[in-house]
């Protein structure tokens, strides 16, 4: 059975880094972070869920 690992670093910087954009488009008035928040989430969201699904990444 394969468990989840920990992802990389840089995996895991690309993911917070992402979401922390995402939720500053929100609340922020930041015309180009608006318009993309909830994307900015999702691949932050998907980095962070395939760093732990395969490893190595």
């Amino acid at each position: 059975m394969n468990y989840p690992s920990a992802p990389t670093k840089i995996t895991w910087i690309i993911g917070l880094i992402c979401g922390i954009l995402g939720i500053i488009g929100h609340f922020a008035d930041v015309q180009i972070l608006k318009e993309h928040n909830y994307t900015l989430l999702l691949i932050g969201f998907i980095a962070l869920a395939v760093g732990t699904t395969v490893k190595g990444i």
